[in-house]
């Protein structure tokens, strides 16, 4: 057996269990009561939310005029409809001109829950959460105009979803996934013989002072993907994403700063962030803070300015002769 294969057996349990509390738990209970449950399923496991992300939406189903569904999956429904009235788009819509047929959409929030499972910076469980409510949408086709294609029948172009925006039943908890971050980024390194830039990004916190600090959990959480290419071979992609709350640290130092305005101006921005060395992965990840801020910093080490400890010195240097970002 395979790490990969060994590491998610040791999960599949907590898996299960969390994909049940989610069937069950009304999404009243909010972040703190799926933190509470989550402790007696994973008593070891002491999971926060560390970020929750809204304003997304997905593809639902099908509706009749009552609210009763003809199709749970309106991508399946449509190909499959499509391709009764010949793959002509016109004989679907004038079919089904006066059926009252509405699509529905899932608005959703990915709640960001994690605890720690060793010493390391990518050592921790990332569970992500959705809450869903499924929201309908005007009808589906109409005499006024007729869809110029099947992605404007599933997904149109006007906003008229968000406008109508009725929910159908109540909102919902959904499992999206379960990531031991170590073996994922464990299996992206296995793909490739060079370091990708969120292991270089992982090396660099540890490294810094940041990692002395604080755990990269309590502020990152990653963006994974997985998918299967040609070959049917996986491929990983992970990205961090700041797990900022509220209004996102802004770098305020002018242009051209340098001594000590430039040193007051990364503390400035450390402070917001609530870590040192923020700014530096801010710059790798975020348009919050200029590339050019690297080499200003340096410049200021070389002209006798010791405001970082060397070890920030280093990350820096190694950053601006190999340079990387997300």
């Amino acid at each position: 057996m395979n790490s990969s294969v060994s590491t998610e057996s040791k999960w599949n349990a907590v898996t299960h269990a969390i994909a049940e509390l989610c069937v069950r738990l009304p999404v009243a209970v909010g972040p703190a009561g799926l933190c509470k449950e989550l402790a007696l399923i994973a008593p070891r496991l002491g999971f926060r939310e560390v970020l929750a992300r809204g304003g997304w939406y997905r593809l639902g189903g099908v509706v009749d005029a009552a609210g009763v569904h003809v199709a749970d999956d309106i991508e399946k429904w449509a190909e499959s409809e499509l391709a009764a009235h010949g793959d002509d788009l016109a004989a679907l819509a004038d079919d089904y001109v006066d059926s009252e047929l509405r699509a529905t959409r899932l608005n959703g929030k990915t709640h960001y829950l994690v605890a720690a499972t060793g010493p390391g910076a990518a050592d921790f469980l990332q569970v992500e959460i959705e809450e869903l409510q499924e929201t309908v949408c005007p009808f589906l086709f109409g005499s006024d105009a007729t869809p110029g294609s099947l992605d404007e029948l599933l997904d149109p172009p006007r906003d008229d979803c968000r406008k109508s925006n009725a929910p159908l039943g109540s909102a919902f908890f959904a499992l999206r996934r379960v990531t031991d971050v170590a073996d994922f980024l464990a299996r992206m390194r296995a793909q490739k013989p060079e370091p990708q830039p969120v292991h270089r990004f992982v090396e660099a916190w540890e490294a810094s002072s940041a990692g002395h600090a604080t755990q990269l959990s309590n502020h990152w959480v990653m963006a994974v993907r997985e998918h299967l290419d040609r070959y049917r071979q996986p491929i990983l992609n992970a990205t961090p994403v700041a797990a900022v709350t509220g209004m996102p640290p802004r770098f305020e130092g002018a242009f051209g700063a340098q001594g000590l305005a430039l040193n007051e101006a990364l503390q400035r921005f450390d402070r917001q962030a609530g870590y040192p060395m923020a700014w530096f992965f801010h710059m790798l990840t975020t348009k919050t803070v200029p590339h050019a801020l690297a080499n200003a910093v340096i410049d200021d080490v070389q002209a006798g300015f010791g405001y970082l400890p060397e070890r920030d010195v280093k990350v820096v240097k190694d950053w601006l002769h190999r340079p990387y970002g997300f």
